[in-house]
């Protein structure tokens, strides 16, 4: 009772930010992403077996701590329960990048874990039933399933069977969009994703506001991925992230992710967009400062000089990548 699989981070066009349902993790909004290539990956074995008294979690090579052992167990028990099993497990989870640092490891961690987990227990998943067990573990990771541009349909049943993932276009349909992603920190953040939601959810003003809102330009964003129109597309993408981030700031205590590097990063692409009279590169940022520039091949070398002219030097250029898969050899510590 053992499997392995692999599952890469995705990067929100089209940010989740709040939840209806806190339990079974169902979003006020469908959301919208690009995953990413293998740079931002997580690599997940499961094994099953009885003679474990409890489950055994490590991380990077390391024991992993009390809350996120608890975590994981939380989520295998859903496995568990699906696949009327009792056994506990050794879980084996290794990431290329940075766990939360704003760079989305908990969606290719949770992607992969769903994967795994659910076929080492024995259950033989469609994608969009493993979709919905990775959102249960962490909302982004339901975006990771899938490869290329990807939607999470919030849905609207109370027991979230229709708050899914679904493809809107394979990573071939636009081979020339790139994220460069700035590593502006590699820190943990002080808020989680999942307090900072809650906390905006109850107490923003500007939130309702942003729902009346987000939908349109998550269809508006669709459409410009169809077309392959970057200069629609990198609109909305800035737009969307300043509005995610206003919401933020309106929340109280105000939940701050953007340091002053990260402001400086948006003025220096809205004034490269205006020389060039197009907008040929966009910033977005998650919970966290890093900046994510989403361009095109030809303009990589200006999104990488734009990072080093406000002091990073260190950056990842992504493609987009594949959804998850399982794989053959399993992971050892």
């Amino acid at each position: 009772m053992k499997a392995t699989a692999v599952a890469n981070s995705n990067i929100a066009l089209i940010k989740y930010w709040g939840k209806r349902d806190e339990k079974l993790i169902l979003p006020k909004n469908s959301s919208l992403s690009f995953t990413m290539d293998d740079q931002l990956q997580t690599k997940t074995t499961v094994e099953f077996d009885d003679s474990y008294d409890r489950d055994i979690v490590y991380i990077n090579n390391e024991k992993a701590n009390e809350k996120e052992t608890a975590r994981v167990t939380e989520f295998l028990d859903l496995i568990r329960k699906k696949a009327g099993i009792k056994s506990r497990a050794k879980v084996i989870s290794k990431n290329t990048f940075p766990k939360a640092a704003g760079m989305a490891s908990s969606a290719s961690a949770f992607a992969a874990l769903a994967a795994a987990a659910s076929k080492a227990a024995g259950l033989n998943l469609s994608m969009a039933e493993i979709s919905i067990l990775a959102r249960q573990g962490s909302g982004s990771a339901i975006r990771s399933i899938y490869g290329g541009a990807v939607k999470w349909e919030m849905g609207k049943k109370a027991d979230g069977s229709d708050s899914i993932a679904v493809q809107v276009a394979p990573k071939e349909h636009w081979p020339e969009i790139r994220n460069v992603i700035g590593l502006l920190t590699k820190k943990e953040k002080k808020v989680s994703s999942r307090a900072g939601m809650a906390e905006t959810v109850k107490t923003s003003t500007l939130y309702e506001a942003r729902l009346a809102h987000v939908h349109e330009r998550l269809a508006l964003a669709e459409d410009a991925i169809k077309k392959k129109d970057f200069n629609k597309l990198a609109e909305i993408i800035m737009r969307e992230s300043n509005n995610m981030h206003a919401v933020m700031l309106d929340t109280y205590p105000p939940i701050i992710y953007l340091n002053d590097t990260a402001k400086a990063i948006m003025e220096s692409v809205i004034e490269f967009n205006i020389k060039k009279g197009e907008n040929v590169i966009a910033y977005t940022f998650d919970a966290g400062p890093n900046p994510h520039l989403y361009t095109t091949e030809r303009y990589v070398d200006d999104a990488i000089a734009i990072l080093k002219a406000n002091g990073i030097e260190e950056n990842i250029v992504c493609k987009v990548g594949d959804g998850v898969r399982l794989l053959e050899e399993h992971l050892k510590v």
